[in-house]
């Protein structure tokens, strides 16, 4: 499928559109998208937002953040490019033909949520072989569920999964929540 990047021509961040779409190309052929994907960088931000419209063509809105190297700043990450747009990218999949039909929109998800899915992603993409720091979803999966066993053995099992439903994820989630606010901790 066709991917497209905007701007062409960065001038505030040291990104290269040409290698942008590269890696969503890889991406798409990897994830099995079948649609054309467009990827709106917006450089003017160092935030790291990413969001996602579906339609004819998968639009792909970033702020630069998302796809900078974190120790070089204005610099572009291959590896953070390649999991930012592999977890937006996962995230439509889902949407489209995932059984995700019932999820909230985006902007209607709690943050619980939202770590719980974006854990979904990124444990897909470990297994596809992309460079992941799995400590750092975990933190961000016990930031939302509560820092215990409960939470810990959700994590792990959505972290593993492959096929899950929006209903089958948001029950993992809810009880790795609960069990961590019934005060199950760590021995």
């Amino acid at each position: 499928m066709t991917v497209t990047v905007a701007p062409q021509e960065f001038k505030f961040v040291q990104f290269d559109a040409a290698h942008i779409a590269r890696i969503g190309e890889q991406l798409t052929q990897l994830l099995a998208i079948d649609r054309p994907v467009h990827i709106e960088v917006d450089e003017t931000t160092p935030l790291g937002r990413v969001a996602v419209e579906l339609g004819d063509t998968i639009t792909v809105r970033v702020q630069s953040g998302a796809f900078e190297d974190s120790r070089k700043p204005r610099e572009q990450s291959e590896a953070n490019t390649s999991v930012n747009l592999g977890r937006a990218l996962l995230r439509a999949r889902d949407r489209l033909q995932g059984g995700f039909g019932e999820a909230p929109a985006d902007s209607d998800l709690s943050l619980r949520q939202v770590a719980a899915w974006e854990t979904y992603c990124v444990g897909r993409l470990a297994r596809l072989g992309l460079q992941v720091n799995e400590q750092r979803w975990r933190y961000n999966f016990r930031n939302r569920h509560g820092f215990s066993d409960v939470s810990d053995i959700a994590f792990d099992q959505i972290w593993a999964s492959d096929g899950l439903t929006w209903g089958e994820l948001e029950a993992i989630s809810t009880a790795g929540a609960e069990g961590a606010a019934e005060g199950a901790t760590r021995p």
